[in-house]
């Protein structure tokens, strides 16, 4: 199933790898630098997924999210990238469905995008289903997990 997704990230390296990866996955990507070329984005066309950084300059990623989840009830999925772990908290109260830790490798984000577009729509903040994002965000750091 062929995806369009936007990837949003401040790093033009960043960006361009994701896009390869989710390329390589059979999707279609468009790119943004900050929270605020993201709403733009979703203002001119709907996104199954974003894959969203979290540290951006002009807006980061954790108030995109909230605007987003605001403002598109049936919105697109949010994958929250990130180099740090200490970010999992404050992502997952702005309404993100899951949590990666850079680098990001191909397999990791195959399986997140899989994940989450097979769970029921995320709604008026909170995660529909926190046990499989929690277990990889603690296999990915290896910390324990507790929500």
């Amino acid at each position: 199933m062929s995806l369009s997704v936007l990837v949003v990230d401040d790093c033009e390296v960043n960006r361009n790898v994701a896009s390869l990866m989710l390329k390589k996955l059979g999707h279609h990507v468009d790119l943004a630098t900050n929270g605020i070329e993201a709403i733009e984005a979703l203002e001119h066309q709907p996104y199954d997924a974003i894959l969203m950084d979290i540290q951006m300059p002009v807006m980061d990623g954790i108030e995109a999210t909230r605007i987003i989840r605001q403002r598109w009830n049936n919105g697109p999925r949010i994958i929250a990238a990130t180099a740090q772990a200490i970010w999992f908290n404050a992502c997952l109260e702005a309404g993100v469905d899951d949590f990666l830790i850079k680098p990001l490798g191909i397999d990791k984000l195959r399986a997140s995008i899989e994940y989450n577009m097979a769970i029921p729509l995320f709604m008026n903040g909170g995660m529909a289903e926190i046990s499989a994002p929690c277990s990889l965000y603690a296999s990915q750091t290896g910390s324990d997990c507790v929500v």
